[in-house]
């Protein structure tokens, strides 16, 4: 199984406005209600791609139940913390003229003692050879190494451990050899304090987070593609498929998810780098994340002489 943790999760509200005027009113076009969060994303991806996941994560108050009840209209599981008092924020995205903008809700208060008890619940429900997910932003109430915390817990189980964060959290885990982390190439550069925007720059970073800790490193690199060094040193790349660009959120959880599935189905690396890739820029090309007829067209197309995996 693999499950996905989602410290700070939302519900995202998406409105399309054709005409937007400052300090007016303005009628949106359109307007959609997702449960977001990076590894809600990645769970709601794996499970239409037919692999067993679980998201975790807290949500509290109306706009929790709200979460709640998206997650299971996507026929998503989850498990998720219930916080008294408190409320699931709320994401707010405008897209306007090919422009988005975002407005992002303050994160809930988590109490020492209920993220202790969060951490215990995930414990007891991993299994020997399970996948873990860390994905997405931290509460201001939750410490900012916590998912160094969470790996250190873990550390010498049968546990392979994704990380798909940047900054401090994500040079924290570096020294736990965390089993995959998926950078894209900003968030690379940040950390390795300079600009990443070839795939020859990609691969020397990702070499660079190897030495420190960093086992397979999958770097996203937008419209440029993506690159793969394996935790054996084996090098992969991969063009981006055209389309018309509709959606930026979850491409990169897309593209994470879809490499997790195409590991698990499979175990070949590349078939998993192109099943991420399909999956990613699928959800590019939709409105929303992706369902598995559009990854699965688009794999087709970007790897023809694949076997079929679904």
């Amino acid at each position: 199984m693999i499950l996905t943790v989602t410290l700070n999760p939302a519900v995202d509200c998406l409105m399309g406005v054709s005409d937007y005027h400052e300090n007016a009113v303005n009628r949106a076009d359109y307007q959609q209600l997702t449960a977001g969060g990076k590894g809600i994303n990645i769970s709601v991806i794996l499970h239409r791609l037919g692999i067993e996941t679980k998201a975790f994560g807290f949500c509290g108050g109306e706009t929790g139940k709200l979460l709640c009840s998206l997650l299971d209209g996507m026929e998503c599981p989850h498990s998720m913390t219930w916080l008294e008092n408190q409320l699931t924020r709320i994401n707010v995205k405008l897209r306007c003229d090919g422009n988005e903008t975002e407005i992002n809700g303050k994160g809930a208060e988590i109490a020492p003692d209920i993220l202790e008890n969060f951490i215990e619940k995930i414990e007891n429900e991993l299994n020997d050879g399970d996948i873990l997910v860390l994905a997405g932003s931290i509460p201001s109430s939750v410490p900012s190494d916590i998912y160094a915390r969470i790996m250190k817990r873990l550390y010498g189980k049968n546990i392979r451990i994704a990380v798909d964060s940047s900054g401090k959290p994500l040079a924290e885990i570096l020294p736990l050899k965390p089993f995959l982390i998926k950078p894209n190439n900003f968030e690379l550069g940040e950390i390795l304090n300079r600009d990443i925007s070839t795939r020859e720059e990609a691969f020397g970073g990702a070499s660079e987070l190897q030495k420190l800790g960093a086992g397979t490193v999958l770097v996203s690199l937008a419209e440029k593609g993506a690159v793969l060094l394996t935790e054996n040193g084996e090098k992969y790349e991969v063009s981006a498929p055209h389309g018309k660009v509709k959606n930026s959120v979850g491409a990169g959880d897309s593209m994470l998810a879809g490499f997790l599935a195409g590991l698990e189905m499979t175990g070949d690396y590349y078939t998993a780098l192109m099943l991420g890739t399909a999956s990613g820029s699928a959800t590019t090309f939709s409105g929303g994340l992706a369902e598995k007829h559009e990854i699965n067209e688009l794999f087709r197309k970007i790897y023809p002489c694949a076997k079929s995996l679904f």
